[in-house]
């Protein structure tokens, strides 16, 4: 990743969180943590930011409120080779006229561009994934009631009487902040507390995530491993992650790469893996 590519990443990072630490920034940039130091540092010096034990920090530090989710443009194209290839498996699932819900996200957003010549009833609380189905796409698009958060580019809702409960799906499409032996987690309350509602409107749940997800961890669940009907993944997922989900008795979808000309592959049966 170039240098000035890794600062765009760095001081969108910055604003997220009061401080954020030279590991989060070297897992979202596949830099080294020297490499990060050297390039707080230059920003540092340029005024940008301030340098902390650490990690760094916004001059301007963000207003209360704020998602604990990392920003939309900061995650957008990190692994975006390996998260198109997860979003092309996922829209193979679908079938015209299928009714769906698809979480905002980054990887779930890449979805968006397989479904062009699509007709299918989408419901998202992506502001990024509405627009652009509206824009580029023949499917019908609901979004629910709530306050955009435009850094995550999320409808969000504390309240049950929206538009959520009065749809149906198929199938739901989320990402995650990470996946481990105690369920799919996330960073944020209001977050899962967003998902979980557009959860209990669909029959299965279809969880995308690049390999790394498995890697991660966070303080907060979604909801356990026996709820995932199917998981999309990429060719790097560890072994020991694809026995957890198999044995869980979810699908396991792995994703090669999109430019393989085998990504059109179907699934296999339940409890089996999928390499694309």
């Amino acid at each position: 990743m170039h240098e000035s590519e890794r600062h765009r990443i760095i001081l969108s990072a910055v604003q997220e969180k009061p401080v954020v630490t030279v590991q989060d920034i070297a897992e979202l940039t596949d830099a080294s943590e020297a490499t990060i130091r050297r390039d707080i540092a230059s920003l540092h010096v340029q005024g940008k930011l301030r340098r902390v034990r650490g990690g760094a920090e916004a001059v301007h530090p963000p207003q209360l409120g704020n998602l604990a989710a990392r920003p939309f443009r900061v995650s957008e194209s990190v692994n975006i080779d390996k998260k198109r290839a997860i979003a092309r498996k996922a829209v193979d699932l679908c079938d015209d006229g299928d009714a769906i819900i698809i979480n905002g996200g980054t990887t779930t957003f890449q979805m968006v561009h397989y479904m062009s010549a699509r007709r299918l009833q989408v419901m998202t609380n992506s502001f990024a994934i509405a627009e652009h189905l509206v824009k580029h796409s023949k499917c019908n698009v609901s979004v629910p009631g709530g306050a955009i958060y435009r850094d995550q580019s999320l409808i969000l809702s504390p309240f049950d009487n929206d538009a959520i409960r009065n749809f149906y799906a198929r199938r739901i499409f989320i990402g995650a902040q990470g996946v481990g032996a105690l369920g799919i987690m996330e960073s944020d309350a209001l977050v899962i507390q967003s998902e979980q509602k557009l959860m209990r409107q669909a029959e299965e749940l279809i969880v995308m995530v690049d390999s790394s997800k498995f890697r991660k961890r966070s303080s907060l669940i979604l909801c356990p491993l026996e709820n995932v009907s199917t998981i999309i993944t990429d060719e790097g997922v560890p072994d020991d992650a694809a026995r957890m989900v198999e044995d869980a008795g979810i699908k396991l979808i792995v994703a090669g790469s999109t430019a393989s000309g085998a990504a059109d592959a179907p699934p296999d049966k339940r409890g089996s893996t999928s390499v694309a």
